[in-house]
């Protein structure tokens, strides 16, 4: 099946649906946020969040980690924000087949609420900051996680896949 990408604002449900799907598919799955902090490569400027190049040598750490499942034909399931579209783009042209690629959505009020009753929180601003950085682009086939469960939402990724569909964002 190759790679798929879950992509949104903090706090939307990205790591719970991306372990769950890999899950699902017997695949492997990747948290952006814990190869960034690993490599020191969290580090966010002020107000412009954490910049292309931290996210682009994570690509390449990424793939690094990778690549003999990509080659092996294991699914790969990467999580992250993807909030710089270079980040993405970058990471899919990297993939020996590219990627599927999910954006995740919920209102502001809802990923600061999720955010709120997290063990490690990272506040009202981050997630504001964070959502308006996601907000700023879609990619792939979105969907609306509010009021779905994750085993809705990795049901409606795994829909998609089995039918192949080519979705876009502009239908909401």
């Amino acid at each position: 099946m190759g790679a798929i990408i879950i992509r949104g604002p903090l706090a939307v449900g990205k790591t719970t649906v991306g372990r769950m799907l890999a899950d699902h598919l017997g695949g492997r799955y990747v948290s952006f946020d814990t190869i960034l902090d690993e490599n020191g490569l969290d580090q966010a400027e002020e107000g412009g969040g954490i910049p292309l190049d931290s996210f682009l040598r994570g690509n390449a750490l990424a793939i690094a980690q990778v690549r003999d499942a990509l080659d092996a034909g294991v699914t790969v399931v990467f999580d992250g924000c993807f909030y710089h579209l270079g980040q993405l783009e970058g990471l899919i042209s990297a993939l020996p087949n590219g990627a599927d690629v999910f954006t995740l959505r919920a209102p502001l009020e809802i990923c600061i609420s999720r955010d709120r009753g997290r063990e490690l929180s990272y506040g009202v601003d981050a997630a504001a900051a964070v959502h308006a950085m996601v907000s700023q682009f879609d990619y792939g086939t979105c969907i609306d996680t509010d009021g779905k469960t994750a085993e809705q939402v990795v049901a409606e990724i795994r829909k998609t896949i089995s039918e192949n569909a080519q979705g876009d964002c502009d239908g909401d």
